[in-house]
């Protein structure tokens, strides 16, 4: 008989100041069981649910996530650090999510009628598949949930969800949304469990598919376990995002859109601007006034209106960041500002830049997910964009240029990643479909494409007997 120890609960953390914020406890083995057994049922009714029925509840979630917005974004805020403003941001892009699934599903996921020559007739189907089993990160704790969660109820799938430990509260409040909103039992599950239970769930053969959003490494491993169970994955991944600044740009504009791009959400971002390519002729003067407007952040309470950064999420990620920053440093790397953690309570990290950054280097070769800016010098337009293409990652990255014609056909010729940016810095848009390649992973989520990443593309054949 399975008992409670301390091994099987954990404690949510304040980054601002180090305190505990709740106690949980991780499911048993029979609880797991049931609640996929339940999710499975849920399924096996909703997947014939109408369109309408399935999106009036979907613009409900929307709805109620607006009416929990000031006490889902304070506890977002608690549990991993990131400004309330942007925490309040990230709940209506969630509510955007829900309208955009709501409204374009019925639409996307239509059948497809063909005819052939000899008078033999073809349909294409879009038919949900079951349970999905989504494994997230910490760093927007609502965003990344309804992401996956809310195209895959559309699309008339059951959800499953393990969320970052540290934002466990985060995913239960939602769990509450999601049952307020009039969402059936079992359609949204959360499960607090480890990692051997995890592995356990991708091998269930009622999960029918599986999505992460993470780093490379985890991407490998749950990548691996899935591909032998031959079940279906979509990866996002880490970038090192790179942003170009040419010969004609507005060097104000720039700097402006690369210090939100690199700071935003406190740098914890898959998607943040991270390496800044400035082409020699403007490298000096972006160099200048990206530094000061980077040393000015004020760093502190991510509560107080005047904060531009808050704490890192967790006291390991912190150290993880300066051990990078550190490294590259060694191998010839220069601080223009910041580089050090901040004495006292709490996992601050300020707004830091480093120049002189080359290959081999943490801070050109991976990603650093915090406030911290690599600076490279490129010869021309030419360079900069072979620099910014020489990574393994390839998930977004930005152009900023006065002829936008040709900074738009670079970007499609050129620029090996999924999403690029032009004159302004990357956030997910629930219109434009959002993922990577390389390292930075595969499959879309949003703008129509994440509805099918999880359905049977189904080809029915209707033959001419007359």
């Amino acid at each position: 008989m399975e008992t409670e120890t301390q091994k099987d609960t954990f404690k949510t953390i304040n980054p601002t100041d180090g305190t505990p914020l709740s106690t949980y406890t991780y499911m048993t083995d029979d609880t797991v069981t049931e609640k996929i057994e339940a999710s499975q049922k849920a399924f096996l009714d909703w997947r014939h649910q109408p369109f309408e029925k399935r999106a009036k509840i979907i613009k409900s979630i929307g709805e109620e996530l607006q009416h929990y917005k000031t006490e889902l974004a304070e506890l977002m805020t608690d549990e991993m650090g990131k400004l309330l403003t942007q925490s309040q941001q990230e709940i209506d892009i969630c509510t955007a999510v829900c309208n955009y699934a709501a409204e374009q599903a019925e639409t996307v996921l239509k059948p497809e009628d063909r005819e052939f020559a000899n008078g033999t007739k073809g349909r294409i189907t879009y038919s949900p598949i079951g349970i999905i089993y989504g494994i997230q990160p910490w760093n927007y704790p609502s965003y990344q949930v309804i992401r996956y969660a809310i195209t895959n109820l559309m699309a008339g799938n059951s959800v499953l969800l393990k969320h970052a430990s540290n934002v466990t509260g985060t995913a239960k409040l939602l769990e509450s949304i999601f049952k307020a909103a009039g969402l059936p039992d079992g359609l949204f599950t959360v499960l607090i469990i480890n990692h051997d239970q995890s592995d356990a769930i991708i091998e269930n053969k009622l999960v029918r598919g599986v999505t992460l959003t993470g780093s490379p490494e985890a991407g490998r491993i749950i990548g691996e376990k899935a591909g032998k169970q031959l079940k279906k994955t979509v990866m996002e991944l880490g970038s090192n995002d790179a942003y170009l600044i040419f010969k004609d740009a507005d060097i104000e504009l720039a700097v402006t859109e690369a210090v939100k791009g690199r700071i935003y959400n406190n740098g914890e971002t898959c998607i943040a601007a991270k390496r800044f390519i400035a082409v020699d002729a403007v490298y000096d003067s972006f160099k200048d006034a990206f530094v000061k407007a980077m040393s000015e952040l004020k760093l502190g309470d991510p509560k107080a209106k005047d904060t531009n950064l808050g704490p890192i999420a967790r006291a390991d990620l912190r150290d993880k960041l300066h051990e990078q920053v550190t490294e590259s440093v060694n191998k010839g790397a220069k601080i223009l500002c910041g580089g050090a953690p901040k004495e006292g309570k709490g996992y601050y990290y300020p707004a830091t830049v480093l120049s002189d950054v080359t290959p081999g280097q943490p801070a050109y070769n991976d990603e650093l997910f915090g406030p911290v800016a690599a600076l490279i010098k490129a010869k021309d337009d030419e360079d900069a964009m072979r620099i910014a293409n020489d990574s393994c990652f390839g998930l977004g990255g930005g152009i900023f240029s006065k002829d936008v014609k040709r900074a738009t056909l670079l970007a499609e010729k050129y620029f090996d990643t999924g999403m690029v940016f032009i004159n302004t810095f990357g956030l997910a848009n629930p219109e434009m479909p959002f993922g990577g390649v390389k390292d930075s992973g595969y499959g879309r989520e949003h703008g129509g494409f994440g509805l099918k990443e999880f359905v049977n593309i189904k080809a029915i054949t209707i033959a001419n007997n007359k």
